[in-house]
């Protein structure tokens, strides 16, 4: 039996959701880490890394996930609920090798349903996941919590080849995989249940649309943060910035201005390897047409040039190209995932109407293009965690 019932006002009228645990007492303590957090850094997270999971760990962005998938929370009704939802089971996690954040971010939204989770790190990067689990069982106190993380959440790192993959996804019934497409392909060709339900995040390219006229210093330094957080490696970072109405004097100004702001935005050298293949993408963008510059101590590229040009796929480059909006629009890639944007109107109709023939799944402000949330990838990833019972009296 469930720990107990909470209710939500939805459009349709009063639902409730049945959930195995306290959910009040596991946000206050996930919550309760915050303060840690601040004063320790744990050595596998980069500072940005971990900001942003301690700000994602705030009760208000905790308690978002019920308010968007049913409503906002009420007092138990007079009258019986017309829905009933009710945690579909234990979930299987497969992680990506690029973006580590992901395992972290995932595992707290998914200990919001108090099922079982099993997951998959990537075999090629830092287990930030375990290392989360591992900070919680130093800080936490006995409680909610430290007991769900404990006993209902398993974290390992294999290979594709393992048998453990088969496991994870015979006994799950929500399985969520982040990864290539032929990874996705694979996982879902294992058995699973009859009744069990999948979604593959697979490879996706993101972009940002600047207009000159709104662009401050303030919104560039953003703009290189959060291309530096992943480079081209995550779904989520800008491949290209697309400089609206703008012309190549203009690209090339706003190229330079970039390559201006990098050292004081990043001021410690890069690694060996980064600077040496920053050098290396620098000379074939250049083979390709592109007006490419190596930022302050290689730590990236930045080049200009236009929507003809061959892309150059390097995991430190950033192309800064020209264009109309609707040019804009006809050179975005087939997998488009998120469109960062620095505008003067975002929510006027003449986007909304050019957007809704594109498959952008996602439509941002620059700053928030790697927040993660309940809904991903246009799936109400979130919600699809639980099934709901009909209720008629």
């Amino acid at each position: 039996m469930p720990d107990g019932l909470y209710f939500f006002r939805a459009p349709g009228g009063a639902v409730a959701a049945a959930l195995p645990l306290d959910l009040e007492a596991l946000i206050a303590e996930w919550a309760s880490l915050r303060p840690r957090m601040a004063r320790e850094l744990p050595a596998a997270f980069s500072r940005d890394e971990w900001a942003y999971l301690m700000d994602f760990l705030a009760p208000a962005n905790l308690r978002r996930p019920f308010a968007d998938a049913f409503g906002e929370p009420i007092d138990p009704p007079a009258t019986a609920p017309s829905r009933l939802f009710r945690p579909r089971g234990p979930v299987a996690l497969w992680l990506p090798n690029n973006v580590s954040l992901l395992g972290p971010l995932t595992l707290v939204l998914l200990s919001l349903t108090g099922q079982p989770v099993r997951i998959k790190g990537g075999s090629h990067s830092e287990n930030l996941t375990a290392e989360l689990l591992a900070f919680a069982a130093r800080h936490l106190p006995d409680g909610v919590l430290s007991r769900y993380l404990a006993r209902q959440v398993r974290c390992e790192v294999f290979d594709r080849a393992d048998p453990r993959n088969a496991e994870m996804a015979a006994t799950a019934r929500v399985r969520i995989i982040f990864g290539s497409d032929a990874t996705a392909a694979a996982i879902e060709a294992l058995p699973h249940p009859l009744e069990s339900i999948g979604f593959a995040f697979v490879d996706r390219r993101s972009e940002a649309w600047v207009q000159e006229s709104v662009l401050t210093d303030a919104l560039l330094i953003m703009l290189l943060r959060v291309f530096a957080i992943y480079g081209q490696a995550g779904c989520t970072s800008p491949t290209r910035v697309v400089l609206l109405d703008g012309d190549a004097a203009s690209a090339r100004r706003l190229r330079d201005r970039l390559l201006e702001l990098w050292p004081a935005t990043f001021r410690q050298d890069p690694p060996m390897h980064v600077a040496s293949a920053s050098l290396m993408a620098r000379q074939w963008a250049a083979a390709l047409g592109w007006e490419a510059r190596c930022t302050a101590r290689n730590g990236a590229v930045i080049a200009s040039g236009s929507l003809d040009l061959a892309p150059c796929s390097a995991p430190r480059l950033l192309a800064v190209v020209p264009a109309t909006a609707d040019e804009a629009v006809a050179a975005l890639p087939a997998n488009i995932q998120t469109i960062g944007h620095a505008l003067e109107d975002p929510g006027a109709p003449h986007w909304l109407e050019r957007l809704a023939a594109t498959g952008v799944k996602r439509f941002v402000p620059l700053a928030r293009m790697h927040h993660f949330g309940p809904v991903w990838d246009g799936w109400e990833l979130w919600r699809q965690l639980f099934g709901a019972m009909e209720i008629q009296t």
